[in-house]
């Protein structure tokens, strides 16, 4: 494919022959890369890549968090990639009655589900990497250890969580100066992290999983009213699985399967390619409207589909029922959206979701690695909120997630909160692919609008030929409930009016606004083998090659 609007982007797309590491911090792409230069692979790289990201994007992901890998092995071969789900399960005591209310729910120390971060990071290692514990943990070590410069982003994000920090005092040790984010500029020391990575380099995942660093995160839950438990923590495995897939226009474009929510961005794809996309103009009123609509009509069936593993995926990412969905957008008028979460009380105007009988009879950080061999990691892992849920647990260094939070309590949900569930989950990591090769990933953080921000990159990609970086920084729209929009300020104002006349709500965000993500890419050249790396400058996003 060309790139004939390669001058869009004000960053250059980063090239390399050898590979490329995508990441959301300048510190973890070089982690990363440090192993390709000694020789090591792209699993090696991803690994080192998401423990410095623990270090020195600290609020977005972490041992303690979760997350989804999708993975190409050139060793394995193979005519698809494979997911590595390390998503935590609820604890087994997290019943509805142990959360009276959605603070409880979001913000407490009832909120992580188990931490699978570690062991994720770690079975992708042993299966695929090449390098030992030692040399993948070494830069993310120093880095806790030795300390590194604050960003002014990394000072943005942490001042946003100061006030939950400041309520646990495990937790302004770990990263508040004087009781306030540190400044830009500033060295954050973690050297409680960095002991609790050299006690991982020295057990691997036991000693998380029924070793010292999980007795003390157990003992800490429970001696302040927390869930997790010993047993909690060592029951705990990640699972390999099967991609699901769609195609758009010749690419094949995989993610996890159920409960991930990605089937959103494949249902929407599946939508929109029923139009001529690209004729309409790159966010022009016609494409953002018809782009919305889809993507309005997807999250319908996500949020009644996605949590239960026994929907029927095959049919709700087929091309016949996207057919049917793609009827029912009005060209002219906004359709009323129930939003990203489910709710037993609808409106009278509210989307609804296809019918299963219907289906059957009709037949926040993300990073990406690759290297010269054909090995490549996308990458979308979590805290959930800023620092998850604030609560650095004893003398670990670690933060845990709050991932209880995308559960539901209304007892209707598919998604409502019970022992050892799992939940339904945004993080959405993609691989695309052509005529069986490699040919892009490209993915972000965002909770839900993760999957409203995912298939505008890959159009931007497929569709309108823009290089990853041009891809990535283009300008973004999320739909929201009801008819309201919400977009940067860099789309043109005619635009803009002419969206608010078929009936969007429209808001209008600063021109390069963090709240849609933080975008990370690699791209080959399906001829030369070339590496394009982009990353998004809405956050500390940075690629490196070599």
């Amino acid at each position: 494919m060309g790139w004939p609007n390669l001058g869009l982007s004000h960053r250059p797309a980063v090239t390399g022959i050898n590979g490329a590491v995508a990441s959301a911090h300048p510190l973890a792409s070089l982690a990363g890369l440090r192993m390709l230069q000694q020789g090591g692979n792209a699993i090696d790289a991803a690994v080192a890549t998401a423990a410095a990201l623990n270090v020195v994007e600290p609020y977005m992901s972490g041992a303690a968090g979760v997350g989804y890998m999708v993975i190409k092995s050139a060793a394995e071969g193979g005519d698809k990639p494979i997911v590595l789900d390390y998503i935590g399960r609820a604890p087994a005591a997290a019943t509805p009655d142990m959360f009276p209310d959605e603070d409880t729910k979001n913000t407490s120390i009832r909120s992580p589900l188990v931490p699978g971060a570690l062991a994720g990071w770690l079975m992708a290692l042993e299966r695929f990497g090449t390098m030992d514990r030692a040399t993948v943990f070494a830069p993310a070590i120093s880095y806790a250890r030795d300390g590194f410069p604050v960003t002014i982003t990394n000072n943005r994000f942490m001042s946003a969580s100061v006030d939950r920090l400041r309520e646990w005092e495990t937790s302004r040790a770990a990263y508040l100066h004087d009781g306030e984010a540190p400044k830009a500029g500033s060295i954050l020391k973690q050297p409680d992290l960095a002991r609790t990575f050299e006690a991982f380099v020295e057990g691997g995942a036991d000693a998380l999983y029924g070793g010292p660093i999980g007795k003390e995160i157990a003992r800490f839950s429970q001696e302040n009213g927390g869930l997790l438990t010993e047993e909690d923590l060592a029951s705990y495995k990640p699972e390999w699985q099967e991609p699901i897939s769609t195609t758009y226009r010749g690419y094949t474009i995989y993610c996890p399967p159920l409960p991930c929510s990605g089937m959103q961005y494949l249902q929407t794809l599946n939508i929109v390619e029923g139009f001529d996309m690209r004729s309409m103009g790159h966010n022009s009123a016609d494409y953002i409207h018809h782009l919305a609509e889809a993507i309005k009509l997807a999250v319908a069936d996500r949020t009644t589909y996605a949590p239960n593993t026994e929907s029927p995926i095959e049919q709700l990412i087929s091309k016949q029922y996207a057919a049917g969905r793609r009827e029912l957008i009005d060209p002219r008028k906004a359709a009323f959206s129930g939003g990203d979460r489910y709710t037993s009380k609808k409106e009278a105007e509210e989307i609804r979701p296809g019918s299963v009988a219907d289906i059957l009879t009709e037949c926040t950080t993300h990073f990406v690695t690759a290297d010269v061999a054909g090995n490549v990691v996308a990458c979308t892992q979590t805290l959930g909120s800023g620092f998850g849920s604030a609560v650095v647990h004893g003398n670990t260094g670690l933060a845990l997630n709050n991932f209880a939070n995308w559960f539901d309590l209304d007892p209707e949900s598919p998604n409502v909160i019970a022992p050892n569930k799992k939940v339904e989950m945004c993080l959405s990591p993609s691989q695309i692919w052509r005529d069986g090769e490699f040919a892009m990933a490209v993915g972000t953080p965002g909770s839900f609008g993760i999957m409203q921000t995912t298939p505008q990159m890959i159009m931007n990609l497929i569709d309108h030929g823009y290089s990853i970086q041009a891809a990535i920084e283009a300008p973004r729209f999320k739909a929201l409930r009801g008819t309201h929009m919400v977009i940067e300020s860099r789309v043109d104002s005619e635009v803009l009016a002419e969206l608010e006349r078929r009936g969007h709500d429209v808001e209008v965000l600063d021109a390069w606004n963090a709240t849609f993500g933080g975008g990370q890419g690699i791209l080959r050249d399906p001829e030369s083998g070339a590496f394009f790396g982009g990353a998004d400058p809405r956050r500390d996003g940075y690629a490196l090659a070599l």
